[in-house]
């Protein structure tokens, strides 16, 4: 009996040794577990069918700051039965994933069911395009506002292969957006590029890459970006001012109100930052768009502060409220806010 019992114990302690050597296998890789096809064909399995949220980061930055996790789960979370997915040039088919100590944010978004991480291999990206000739002839280390520029190039040709939603990485969503094809206006008649939406294969997009190319000149800032979608957007429709909080509908794409993404236009940028005036209600918007480029100063959030980037992280993205928005000395509490209970 006395010998039955410590087959039996030492069974279990095997069986739980196997166990914990497949978890540590399992935290300490993203892709080195699966083959580079195994991933891409997951792609294509996720976004294939046009309904994900997509997400860039060009920069080698592997750690996302607290506006960037709140965007991507914010996103999560207004969106629960799509796939939202982060594109990071960082990674590669050998990134290991890191310890949750190392890098918290990385791993709070790996472990929201509906997030995926994939890296962004422009090369892969940009074949069948018009933006391939392009990418093959340009010197990336001489180009300025590369980051920036091969952002823009990128979200177009994901969107354009995919269809879905893309947002910059300084959008916290709110409420989902009821439209398929769109853009966003910042303005009455000027295009954001920081959020549009569009099914698989739209000409619109097709269109746009190669308008990317041929009028190509990265020392102009936002001429791939903002300004290509506005100059393309005129080209398919005559614009007009907005009358009131109401969409401009042209063919088969819709042109959003700049209440539904810029009701806080970019030279009051600093309001994010501001204690919360509660007669904000954004109540006619879809997200909103923090512009984080303008913030050279170099604010962030802050737990304690009643500003209404604050109270927008600690009701959109309680997680990263929770886990890594610092009070004024610097230390995260990881209590849940009034908004969060």
């Amino acid at each position: 009996m006395l010998k039955e019992l410590q087959f039996f114990l030492s069974a279990i302690l095997l069986l739980a040794c196997v166990f914990f050597y497949q978890l540590s296998l399992k935290s300490s890789c993203l892709f080195s577990c699966l083959p580079p096809q195994k991933a891409q064909q997951d792609l294509e399995a996720l976004l294939g069918h046009g309904h994900g949220i997509v997400f860039i980061e060009t920069s080698e930055r592997m750690e996302p700051t607290p506006l960037v996790s709140c965007a991507v789960e914010s996103a999560a979370k207004t969106y629960p039965e799509k796939p939202v997915v982060f594109f990071m040039k960082g990674l590669n088919t050998t990134t290991r994933l890191p310890s949750n100590s190392t890098y918290p944010a990385f791993s709070l978004l790996s472990a929201i069911d509906n997030v995926f991480l994939f890296p962004l291999d422009m090369k892969r990206l940009f074949e069948d395009t018009p933006l391939r000739s392009w990418y093959t002839h340009i010197n990336a280390s001489v180009e300025s506002n590369w980051l920036h520029v091969s952002s823009d190039a990128s979200r177009l040709a994901i969107i354009w292969k995919y269809g879905g939603i893309y947002m910059d990485t300084d959008v916290i969503s709110i409420r989902p957006i009821p439209e398929e094809n769109f853009l966003a206006a910042q303005s009455s008649q000027y295009s954001s590029n920081g959020v549009f939406g569009f099914l698989p294969h739209h000409p619109f997009l097709w269109e746009c890459m190669e308008n990317f190319v041929e009028h190509y000149n990265s020392d102009i800032w936002g001429n791939q970006g903002p300004s290509l979608m506005t100059r393309m957007l005129r080209l398919w429709c005559k614009l007009r001012d907005f009358q009131e909080v109401s969409d401009f509908r042209c063919l088969n794409l819709s042109f959003l109100h700049p209440q539904r993404f810029y009701p806080i236009s970019y030279p009051e940028w600093r309001r994010y930052y501001e204690v919360w005036d509660k007669d904000l209600s954004f109540n006619d918007s879809y997200a909103l768009h923090l512009w984080n480029y303008m913030n050279n100063e170099g604010r962030t959030v802050v737990r304690g502060s009643n500003t209404l980037v604050e109270n927008l992280c600690r009701k959109h993205c309680p997680r990263t409220y929770r886990d890594l928005i610092q009070s004024p000395e610097g230390s995260v509490t990881g209590e849940v806010g009034p908004g969060n209970k």
